[in-house]
């Protein structure tokens, strides 16, 4: 892979602050926010697909579906789950619900380069990643417990759902745009039509945050070399 490239330094204080309720609730809660300018989006192509042939090729090496109850950045993300009223038993991590689809011989999703790009990103560093049309987003944004009764309309549904109180939400000055760290709003997805990137090194107590800092060092790499734009990094 070529040479990482220059990221600018951010200040991600300025852009996602996490409520200090939140912060009580769960010690050591932390993410990291990244940018990326001038971004192209669009189908995947022949070099990106062969890359992931290659991460799907490591992920059978590495594991097998009995050991992965054991992997340590998983174990973080379930516990983390089921306090916030999510069964991991039925949705699964991210990451991990990346590696199982890998050793179950099922393809990976194919939505876009840049969604594809970070998929590669969060399973080769077992972090859960997101990104969002940051055009599509209002200054203030905040992590915070959801108010019971709030409804959130995800990506892929007809219907917003209704929360029930405990989960974690990520709000902009209008809308909610995230349940945290496993949905993401459909108003604020990544489409052909953006051009700006915020990207979410989600994570969770337990999670050092030097794991973080290079979960996030890969997606840029990989979101930049395949989709192009300049990146932005704390």
């Amino acid at each position: 892979m070529r040479d990482r490239p220059q990221f600018i330094p951010i200040d991600a204080e300025l852009i996602l602050e996490i409520e200090p309720n939140l912060k009580r609730r769960f010690p050591g809660l932390q993410v990291i926010v990244e940018y990326v300018d001038g971004v192209r989006v669009e189908v995947s192509g022949a070099e990106l697909q062969a890359f992931k042939e290659g991460v799907c090729a490591e992920v059978r090496r590495k594991y097998d579906l009995e050991s992965l109850k054991d992997v340590s950045v998983f174990r973080f993300y379930r516990d983390f789950f089921w306090k916030v009223g999510i069964d991991p038993t039925k949705i699964r991590p991210a990451a991990e619900a990346l590696v199982r689809r890998v050793l179950a011989g099922r393809p990976l999703p194919k939505i876009n380069n840049v969604v594809d790009s970070y998929n590669l990103a969060s399973i080769q560093t077992e972090i859960a990643l997101a990104a969002f049309n940051r055009d599509e987003l209002k200054d203030g944004l905040l992590m915070r417990t959801a108010r019971s009764g709030e409804r959130f309309h995800e990506i892929g549904m007809n219907e917003p759902m209704e929360l029930n109180g405990v989960e974690v939400v990520i709000s902009d000055e209008e809308k909610l745009v995230a349940v945290y760290p496993y949905r993401d709003a459909d108003i604020s997805k990544v489409s052909e039509e953006t051009k700006n990137l915020m990207l979410l090194v989600c994570g969770v107590p337990g999670i050092d945050e030097k794991v973080l800092m290079n979960a996030g060092a890969v997606a840029l790499e990989l979101v930049t070399k395949f989709c192009g734009g300049q990146g932005r990094l704390k």
